[in-house]
């Protein structure tokens, strides 16, 4: 294949791209819904740094000038100029944090241990205060008992510093399906939820329409958003501006919603982080591993196109 006609090709799927995703990509906006007017409701956006190749100093940059509010990233535990490094780079850019904080051993105790030394020192520093912490709780395979472990160390911790902590509905944690967050919720009346609804698409194969009365309930206790979209066979879409996760994108819209409703009705502040992923949570093309749409930009789409929605 000869170079014109190889950029021939290229030009015009591309245009053909640009063609299809436009119409689609106006979709939220024209069926934005009717909230309540409260001049108290907060909306953050935060980006993440997965995925982002350079320094912290040049994420929160390219974060600062897309128009986010804030950036998500872990506590840097145990690393003092990674420490310095992130808060330098905060105030530079001006710049909201939300930590996370979790642990990867699969002995329960020392697992424990790891997340509350992690979670004393993310709420602890006096650099500056986060917005929020999100905890990566527990293990799927812990005991419910164990579990509850790590609930009751947070709410004590809340009350302690006041920030927010949010526990995420995560494949692999504590809180992997739907029916088990249920009842997590249902003995711990201060449990509050990072929603990350797209692992739970997954984990059940499916929409969850056979589950409404567990989603609903657990979208009463939402304090945090990940706004990545899943599917009945995976926790991310290719693309969410493609047309054929229309129905998808607005199944994710209709429980986004009803947050945002909830939240303005009380004149609560809420964070959204846009969390589309590198490889292998986005597809990637065999042998090349070539991806197949942009992760920063899909972020920054999902950003504006919830921003215009929810402001």
């Amino acid at each position: 294949m000869n170079q014109d006609r190889r950029n021939f090709i290229k030009s015009t799927s591309s245009a053909t791209a640009a063609a299809m995703l436009a119409p689609f990509a106006s979709m939220a906006e024209m069926e934005k819904p009717l909230f309540p007017s409260n001049d108290k409701f907060k909306l953050l956006f935060m980006q993440t740094s997965w995925g982002f190749n350079g320094n912290i100093d040049s994420f929160c940059a390219a974060a600062k000038k897309e128009g986010y509010d804030g950036i998500e990233v872990w506590w840097p535990a145990d690393d003092k100029k990674a420490q310095d490094d992130l808060f330098a780079a905060l105030k530079k850019h001006n710049l909201q944090i939300g930590f996370l904080c979790g642990g990867s051993q699969s002995n329960w105790q020392e697992h424990l241990a790891t997340f509350k030394k992690n979670l004393d020192a993310a709420t602890s520093n006096r650099i500056q205060k986060p917005v929020y912490i999100n905890c990566h709780s527990g293990r799927d395979y812990f005991t419910f008992e164990q579990n509850q472990e790590f609930i009751s160390y947070t709410t004590q911790k809340k009350k302690e510093t006041g920030i927010p902590i949010y526990h995420e509905t995560h494949r692999g944690r504590m809180l992997f399906a739907a029916h088990i967050t249920r009842q997590f919720i249902e003995k711990n009346p201060e449990l509050h939820l990072t929603l990350d609804i797209s692992h739970w698409c997954n984990v059940h194969e499916s929409l969850l329409a056979d589950q409404k009365e567990t989603v609903d309930l657990a979208l009463t206790r939402v304090g945090h958003i990940h706004s990545r979209v899943g599917h009945q066979e995976g926790p991310q879409v290719n693309d969410p501006r493609a047309p054929e996760w229309e129905a998808t994108v607005k199944q994710h819209l209709a429980w986004w919603d009803k947050v945002v409703e909830r939240k303005k009705a009380n004149g609560e502040q809420l964070t959204i982080l846009t969390e589309f992923g590198p490889p292998n949570y986005m597809p990637v093309l065999p042998y090349t591993r070539q991806v197949v749409a942009d992760q920063w930009a899909i972020n920054v789409y999902m950003m504006q196109m919830l921003r215009k929605r929810y402001e």
